[in-house]
């Protein structure tokens, strides 16, 4: 116990023994002695409490004469009338910065409220041991009715589309858009490129969506309808071959997302298309059109795509003069037999939304086209097909991961063709193509695609075609930077290529004016080095 806490029991004795000593008769010489002893027992005790009040106190003043003196080395404090001063100071400069962001804010929101950009964009260089680099996702024989290759280390060209776009809300809820696509493809290297210049309007539509009037329609709440010139909204393609699985474009008008049901979506839209002139004697350009209904069941997990063909004008007589016979030979030279008037394309569609149990995606699909619907990857755009002209393709592709540092993507198309240009004409080809990426770091990793193409195509002398039967194949590594690894689609991507490829020997001569057979690009064996770019958003 401590000196302070024995100074109340110290004066409780003192006076519980002198108050006894008045109430009590006089006391022996013992007894005295004995008081007298506890009365100096007890005063030494708040002796020794007095001495460590003493002590605490002179700790508490030294502890005083400290902050005293470092109060005293401080700069002197500013009054309480200037410290609110300076508060109101700042309080005001605050709110003027604010006011001036603020505004900023509103001109930009004012300005930019519902616009946007997007764009996709390429450009490389391929080398060929010093020579020029030849390349493109259809350089093959079977390219030429859509048997594309890997397009890793294998594009030469610069090719750009900006996507403009602006879309609004109504007072009634009613959301419109509207798009602008610019595109522009050039193989030439050079920063001035305007005599090579492809550059075209590609997409100029308009749609309105969420329309109040069909709000109280179920099957049409969640519509949208769209007039202009186009891609279709729902076209996918197998990015590593640059090849559309369906395309469909043109110019017309259509709707889409009508619900009959809640798992039952379809598209409508009718287009059209230009196969140009062709020299013909009314001077009159050659239309097609297109009527499409694509349904989607099970949300979105199976879809049916069916499309008619009509082009009245297409069989018109051509005009025999030396120019239609230098321009437009491949029509002139099929020995009388007449393009087609009409046809259909039907597509049936299996989409996984996993890679068989793992991270990614998987989709089927099975094609078929008669007719001018016989280009069943881009169609109604070739107005030489037959019209007894037939195509059915496979296409099987998806992407996933095999491991947490590496993705893959493989891919397969078949296809056979005939009578597509004359009479008894035959495209046949198998494409296997794959590419997987292993991620180094964040930032790098590496890509490798592997293509393998078997072909046997007759084509009767058709645009001077011969026949050519054999493989093609093609390897490339690609190290990549890139702003963040973990997805195939994440771009951009900057990337260093070495590809080398070879083909079976008898595809040098299926045509003089394709790149197989021309110097320095025979089979053989063919090393190719590049760098190129690749960004969208």
């Amino acid at each position: 116990m401590n000196a302070s806490a024995c100074r109340p029991w110290a004066g409780f004795s003192l006076l519980f023994f002198s108050t006894h000593l008045l109430a009590a008769p006089a006391l022996s010489i013992e007894e005295r002695l004995a008081r007298l002893e506890a009365r100096t027992a007890a005063a030494e005790v708040r002796a020794a409490a007095a001495e460590a009040d003493a002590a605490q106190l002179r700790q508490e003043l030294k502890h005083m004469n400290q902050q005293l003196a470092v109060r005293s080395s401080a700069p002197t404090q500013p009054t309480l009338n200037e410290r609110v001063a300076r508060i109101e100071a700042r309080q005001q400069s605050l709110e003027t910065r604010s006011s001036t962001l603020a505004s900023t804010v509103e001109a930009v929101k004012a300005l930019d409220d519902g616009f946007k950009f997007g764009a996709y964009a390429r450009s490389g260089t391929i080398t060929n041991q010093g020579d020029a680099g030849r390349g493109g996702v259809n350089m093959t024989p079977a390219g030429s009715v859509g048997g594309a290759i890997g397009r890793l280390g294998n594009e030469p060209d610069t090719y750009v589309e900006a996507k403009f776009s602006k879309e609004s809300q109504a007072d009634n809820g009613t959301r419109s858009k509207y798009m602008f696509v610019l595109a522009d493809g050039v193989e030439t290297p050079n920063d001035w490129t305007s005599t090579q210049s492809s550059l075209n309007v590609r997409q100029v539509y308009s749609e309105l969506s969420h329309l109040a009037s069909f709000q109280d329609t179920p099957m049409l709440r969640d519509a949208t309808i769209w007039a202009g010139k186009r891609f279709d909204r729902d076209n996918y393609d197998i990015h590593w071959l640059d090849r559309g699985i369906v395309f469909l474009a043109g110019t017309g008008g259509g709707i889409y997302d009508i619900r009959p049901t809640q798992d039952w979506r379809l598209n409508v839209s009718l287009m059209g298309r230009s196969y140009g002139d062709f020299g013909m004697e009314n001077g009159k350009d050659v239309r097609s059109y297109v009527a499409t209904v694509n349904q989607f069941f099970d949300n979105d997990r199976w879809q049916l795509m069916l499309s008619g063909i009509s082009s009245g004008q297409n069989d018109g007589k051509l005009k025999k003069s030396s120019e239609d016979e230098s321009g437009n030979s491949h029509r002139l030279n099929r020995a009388g037999f007449k393009p087609g008037e009409k046809g259909w394309h039907g597509m049936f569609t299996y989409s996984q939304p996993d890679f068989f149990g793992r991270e990614g995606f998987f989709k089927t699909s099975l094609l078929y086209g008669k007719g001018l619907g016989a280009e069943v990857g881009n169609i109604a755009a070739d107005g030489d097909l037959l019209d007894k002209a037939q195509t059915l393709r496979l296409a099987l592709y998806g992407q996933g991961r095999l491991h947490k540092d590496w993705r893959i993507a493989p891919s397969v198309v078949t296809e056979r063709s005939q009578d597509r240009y004359v009479p008894n004409d035959d495209y046949r080809y198998l494409t296997f193509n794959t590419r997987l990426a292993n991620e180094i770091n964040s930032n790098f990793e590496m890509l490798y695609e592997f293509t393998w193409q078997t072909m046997d195509i007759d084509a009767r002398g058709y645009d001077g075609r011969q026949k050519a039967d054999g493989d093609f194949w093609k390897v490339t590594i690609a190290p990549t930077f890139k702003a963040q690894t973990g997805d195939f689609f994440t771009r951009p991507e900057l990337r260093l290529f070495a590809t080398y490829m070879n083909w079976s020997k008898n595809l040098d001569n299926f045509s003089s004016t394709d790149d197989f057979g021309q110097k320095n690009f025979k089979s053989g064996g063919v090393w190719q080095l590049g760098v190129q770019m690749e960004t969208w958003f």
